[in-house]
């Protein structure tokens, strides 16, 4: 599988068919394998962060979650086929589960939402066991009574909406202990799927531009925001130095 490296960070050439085919091979084979969402943000903070790197780097398939590294991959000299968001991968994974039989454990997010959105899941996919969930209200020393809860529940795919980089974290140390077969770390999306937040209309989609529906509806977030020029910046910066993209197979 073909990939490009981006500021330090590993992407994978893959669109959402084949996130989603690889996937199910990861729950297919056993595990563990993780999966990371990747966006600026994350990026960005990976390059200052040498160890967030190395687990970004060490995960079984990384996929370009914003419009930002699908741009970033277009200036290394790697056309992708377009984001592959975490709410999405995250949809058609548990529809699939829904036909294989394989039950998913949700973690993270407020208190009632993981189990809000696994209701929402099964009710959008018959068939769907949600073998547990809970919320991400837990201190490190708690880190390996969770995973031992997620291990009892017999979950094959484990879906972490912690925040990066606690997510990330979370998966690298603890998915193994788990017993689960893939972990996917989705950020906010199960306050999407809950309901509690509005996922930006199909045009903002389209354009790329769901960042800006998110910076209207919530200007709190326009710190968070500001790493989206200075990934940009930092991108073609990059460019400049090298001269060539860096690709890799």
């Amino acid at each position: 599988m073909e990939s490009v490296q981006i500021l330090g960070c590993r992407v994978d050439g893959v669109d959402l068919a084949a996130a989603l085919a690889r996937a199910a091979q990861f729950v297919r084979e056993g595990g563990p394998h993780r999966i990371v969402t990747l966006g600026t943000e994350m990026i960005v903070h990976a390059r200052g962060d040498a160890r967030y790197r190395a687990v970004v780097n060490g995960a079984d398939l990384c996929v370009p979650d914003t419009i930002g590294v699908v741009f970033a991959a277009r200036l290394q000299g790697m056309p992708l086929h377009g984001r592959v968001a975490g709410v999405d991968l995250l949809e058609r994974l548990c529809s699939q589960a829904a036909g294989e039989g394989w039950s998913v454990y949700l973690l993270g997010a407020a208190p009632g939402v993981a189990e809000a959105a696994g209701a929402a899941l099964a009710a959008r996919h018959p068939g769907l066991r949600i073998a547990g969930a809970r919320d991400g209200y837990f201190g490190e020393h708690e880190a390996q009574q969770v995973a031992a809860a997620i291990h009892a529940s017999g979950a094959r795919i484990l879906l972490a909406a912690l925040g990066f980089p606690k997510q990330e974290y979370f998966l690298a140390r603890w998915l193994a202990a788990s017993g689960a077969a893939v972990g996917v770390g989705v950020g906010g999306s199960f306050d999407v799927i809950a309901g509690r937040l509005p996922r930006a209309p199909e045009g903002f989609r389209r354009l790329g531009l769901e960042w800006l529906y998110r910076l209207l509806r919530e200007p709190s977030r326009w710190r968070r925001q500001l790493a989206l020029p200075l990934f940009v910046w930092l991108v073609v910066l990059d460019r400049l130095t090298l001269g060539k993209g860096r690709r890799s197979t």
